[in-house]
C-alpha cells in the first residue's frame, strides 16, 4: 500500500471500528433497558406488576383484591379456571377481561406467562396434599352431589361459622368487616364470594373453610349455602336498583330467622 492511500485506509478503518462498536457508545441504553412493545413483553414480574398489581397487591397479597400469591387458592382453582379469568375477566365485578380477544391487552403468551409464573414461584405442589379441598364452584359442588345454596340454610351457617368475626348481621364485627355492604356486594361476583368462604384471606387473617369453627370444617354444603345468603340481596338490590336498605333488610330478616333456629 503506498502512502497516499493511508489516510483513507485509516478513515475505512475509523468507520468500521465506530459501527462495530455502537453498542458500546455511552449513553445508548443496553438490550435490556431498550424500549418494548407492551405486546412482546414475557417477562412475569413485569406482566403481573403493570396488569395485576394494582389489585391483587404488588406481591400477590394485601391488595382489595383476592390474594393470588396464596398456594391454597392455586392448589383449588385450576389452570385453565385462572386463564379463562384473566383472558375474558368477571361480567359485572371489578375483574377486567385482559385477553386481546376480548378486547384487553395480553397476548395468549402472555396469559400463559402469568398462569405459569404464579403456579411455579408462588404454589407449592404439597398444598393440598391429604387436605379434602371443597368444590371450587357451585356447578363442581352440584356434580359431586352437594345441592344449591339455600339462603335460609346459608343463614343459619353464617351465624355458626361467620358472625363471630362478621358481627351477627354481616355488617361487622370485633374483628372484621362488613360483608353485606352493597358496594361491596356489587364488586364481586358469587365465585369470588365462594373461593373467599373457601380459602379466607391469609395475608388478612381471614381462616380458611376449616378453621372458621375449631374441629367443626364448613362442608360442601354450608360453603354454598352462606354464598346463597350472602349474594341473595345483593341480587334484589341490584335487579331493582333499590337503595342499599334493602341489602339490610332482606339479611336481617335472614338472621332474625336463623337466630331463632336452633344451632347445629
Amino acid at each position: 500500500m503506498t502512502m497516499q492511500h493511508w489516510p483513507a485506509a485509516v478513515c475505512v478503518l475509523a468507520i468500521l471500528g465506530l459501527l462495530t462498536g455502537c453498542d458500546q457508545l455511552p449513553g445508548k441504553p443496553t438490550a435490556q433497558h431498550r424500549w418494548m412493545a407492551p405486546s412482546q413483553v414475557v417477562d412475569f414480574s413485569q406482566l403481573y406488576a403493570h396488569n395485576c398489581a394494582a389489585c391483587h397487591g404488588a406481591d400477590g397479597r394485601l391488595g382489595a383484591a383476592l390474594p393470588l400469591h396464596d398456594p391454597l387458592y392455586l392448589a383449588l382453582v385450576s389452570p385453565d379456571t385462572l386463564r379463562q379469568v384473566i383472558a375474558q375477566g368477571v361480567p359485572n365485578t371489578a375483574m377486567p377481561a385482559f385477553g386481546q380477544q376480548a378486547g384487553g391487552s395480553l397476548t395468549e403468551k402472555q396469559i400463559t406467562v402469568l398462569v405459569e409464573g404464579m403456579r411455579s414461584q408462588w404454589g407449592r405442589p404439597n398444598a393440598a396434599k391429604d387436605v379434602a379441598l371443597p368444590p371450587y364452584s357451585l356447578q363442581d359442588a352440584s356434580a359431586n352431589g352437594s345441592g344449591p345454596g339455600e339462603p335460609q340454610r346459608g343463614a343459619v351457617a353464617y351465624q355458626t361459622y361467620c358472625a363471630q368475626c362478621h358481627g351477627t348481621d354481616g355488617r361487622g364485627g370485633p374483628k372484621a368487616g362488613s360483608v353485606v355492604d352493597p358496594n361491596f356486594l356489587a364488586l364481586v361476583s358469587d365465585q369470588s364470594l365462594r373461593t373467599t368462604v373457601i380459602i379466607g384471606r391469609p395475608d388478612l387473617g381471614k381462616p380458611d373453610w376449616r378453621a372458621n369453627l375449631p374441629g367443626q370444617p364448613m362442608t360442601p354444603q354450608d360453603i354454598s349455602d352462606v354464598v346463597a345468603w350472602l349474594a341473595g340481596p345483593r341480587r334484589s338490590t341490584l335487579a331493582s336498583h333499590g337503595p342499599s336498605s334493602d341489602v339490610k333488610t332482606a339479611n336481617d330478616h335472614e338472621v332474625n330467622q336463623a337466630q331463632e333456629a336452633p344451632k347445629p
